[in-house]
C-alpha cells in the first residue's frame, strides 16, 4: 500500500465487486468499482442502461435530489441515487479517480455506513499515480442557513469537520463531534456508523416510495426513547458522527478534498449540496491548490 497523504491522487489496483439492496428502491443491484487514469474523477456508470449515454461524473451541479440521499444525474437524464456513503470512503481513502458500474438506480445499502465500503477498497488495493491532487482551498466563509439548519465552510490549513445535531429524543439528544478529516480518523471513528431514523416515518416514508429497503440490518431505528435494534448501537454518538459521515460524501461531490473547515448544525443531505453550490457560485472563495512540494508554488 502506497504511503498515506503524500498529495498524489490515488486509484485501485483491481476491481472491486459487491452486491446489496437498495434503502429507497429495496432494488437488488450490483456494484463493480474499477481502477481509472489520472484525472478521470469520479464516474458512476449505469449499466442497465444501454439506449442513451448511461455515464454520469460527479460533480457539484450533478446532484439534483438531496432530500434523504445525494442523487446525481447527467445530461441524458440517466440518474443515480445514495451515492454518499461510498463517496465518503472515496474521500478518506484518497481515491481520486474511480469509475463504478452499477445495474440499477441506486448504490447499495449494506449495513447503513461506510464500513463494508472501504473494506472492499481494502482487498482491491490502492495505487499511487503521478499526479498531484487538486485541492479546494476556502480563502473567505461561505454559509448557507435553511430554517434551524446550517454549514458553513471557514478558512483552514487542513480539513477539519465540525457537526452537531439536536433531536428530541432522548436516545441521541444533543450530540457533538469536532474532528480532523483524514484516512486514521474515519477508519477509527466514522466509517462504521450507520444511518437512522425513527419508527413512525417509516410507513410516511414507504408511501412515498422510499426507504423500502431499509431494516434493523442496515439502518438503526429509534421507537420513541428506544433503539429497536438488538445490538443497539456501534459506538458512543453514532447517530452524529454518521451525519458528519455524510457529509464528507456529500462535499466530495466537489470533485477534489478541502482545504478548510466545514461546521454544520442539524444539516443534511439538501444544506450540504446547497452548500456545494454556493461555493461554486462565489469563485473569490477558494482557489485550486496543490501540496507536492515542488509543485506548490504553481498551485
Amino acid at each position: 500500500m502506497p504511503a498515506r497523504h503524500d498529495h498524489h491522487e490515488r486509484t485501485i489496483i483491481a476491481p472491486a465487486i459487491i452486491a446489496g439492496v437498495g434503502v429507497h428502491t429495496g432494488q437488488r443491484v450490483r456494484l463493480a468499482i474499477r481502477p481509472a487514469a489520472p484525472g478521470v474523477g469520479i464516474v458512476f456508470v449505469r449499466t442497465d442502461i444501454t439506449d442513451r449515454d448511461n455515464r454520469i461524473p460527479v460533480s457539484g451541479d450533478a446532484v439534483i435530489d438531496a432530500r434523504l440521499n445525494t442523487m446525481i444525474e447527467n445530461a441524458a437524464g440517466v440518474r443515480l441515487s445514495t451515492i454518499e456513503h461510498l463517496m465518503a470512503a472515496f474521500c478518506a481513502l484518497g481515491i481520486s479517480n474511480a469509475v463504478v458500474e452499477v445495474d440499477g438506480p441506486e448504490l447499495p445499502i449494506l449495513d447503513g455506513s461506510a464500513l463494508q465500503f472501504v473494506q472492499l477498497l481494502d482487498r482491491a488495493g490502492f495505487r499511487r499515480q503521478a499526479t498531484p491532487v487538486r485541492y479546494i482551498e476556502i480563502l473567505e466563509p461561505i454559509r448557507i442557513t435553511d430554517g434551524d439548519k446550517s454549514a458553513a465552510l471557514l478558512p483552514c490549513d487542513r480539513y477539519e469537520m465540525r457537526f452537531e445535531i439536536d433531536f428530541a429524543s432522548a436516545v441521541i439528544g444533543n450530540q457533538v463531534v469536532d474532528f480532523v478529516v483524514d484516512e486514521d480518523t474515519f477508519r477509527s471513528d466514522i466509517m462504521a456508523a450507520r444511518t437512522f431514523g425513527f419508527a413512525h416515518e417509516v410507513e410516511a416514508l414507504r408511501q412515498a416510495g422510499l426507504a423500502r429497503g431499509g431494516s434493523l440490518e442496515n439502518a438503526v431505528v429509534i421507537d420513541g426513547d428506544e433503539i429497536l435494534n438488538p445490538g443497539g448501537l456501534r459506538m458512543e454518538r453514532e447517530f452524529v458522527k454518521h451525519k458528519a459521515l455524510d457529509a464528507i460524501g456529500d462535499l466530495y461531490v466537489l470533485g477534489a478534498p478541502l482545504l478548510g473547515r466545514y461546521e454544520g448544525y442539524k444539516a443534511g443531505h439538501a444544506v450540504n449540496n446547497l452548500l456545494v453550490r454556493a461555493l461554486l457560485a462565489n469563485p473569490q472563495s477558494w482557489r485550486e491548490t496543490v501540496r507536492v512540494p515542488e509543485l506548490a508554488q504553481v498551485g
